[in-house]
């Protein structure tokens, strides 16, 4: 079990930084951090070790650019100021890597023909590998402000074309402002959300 420091860093203590370009401390993330994060984030499962995302690390100027076009203009001043955001984008012919990911059996077979079993299991996969991903930047010390707010034609476009790879969600990485920061939103107690069968 992991002591409650970790906890807090993971869960407790852990914020969505988000509503203003002040979310953002003026500092940047290093290529070892995003090449460390990549490398926990794709540690835990998918079904059949699938692993459908494929994340792009916006950082430069001119990336940034392409990413504002896409952006919902409430989302645009956070994310200008994030050092990094990640789009989380989900490869539809995730299985044309099975044969080296899951080895076993002939699992390519189980996806390649039928688009919306490759569809369903890209999506549902990609978001477990972006939440991953979320958790392994707290781990590292970064904070995390992961949103919708995009349009994801224009966001394909910029940053997939002539791929199989669609966007799913993004999420702005950095260094949060905590005197930015809010009371934490209400969450939905276990018997509200959960029962024992």
């Amino acid at each position: 079990m992991i002591g409650q420091a970790a906890l807090d860093t993971l869960f407790y203590q852990g914020r969505t930084f988000r509503g203003s370009a002040r979310a953002w401390q003026d500092r940047p993330i290093e290529e070892a951090t995003l090449r460390q994060l990549w490398q926990l984030a794709a540690l835990p499962p998918t079904s059949a070790n699938c692993s459908p995302a494929r994340v792009v690390f916006v950082q430069s100027a001119e990336a940034k650019e392409k990413l504002r076009a896409a952006l919902d203009e409430g989302n645009v001043a956070q994310t200008m100021a994030a050092p990094v955001t990640a789009i989380i984008g989900m490869d539809l012919a995730f299985y044309d890597k099975l044969p080296y990911l899951f080895p076993f059996a002939d699992a390519r077979s189980w996806f390649a023909g039928d688009p919306a079993k490759a569809e369903s299991t890209a999506f549902r996969n990609s978001s477990l590998q972006g939440a991953y991903l979320m958790l392994a930047a707290r781990a590292l010390g970064l904070d995390c402000g992961p949103m919708s707010g995009f349009n994801q034609e224009k966001m394909d476009a910029a940053f997939f074309a002539g791929t199989r790879v669609r966007t799913n969600f993004i999420c702005n990485l950095g260094y949060g402002q905590r005197d930015t920061l809010g009371p934490r939103a209400p969450r939905l107690s276990f018997d509200e959300a959960c029962r024992i069968a």
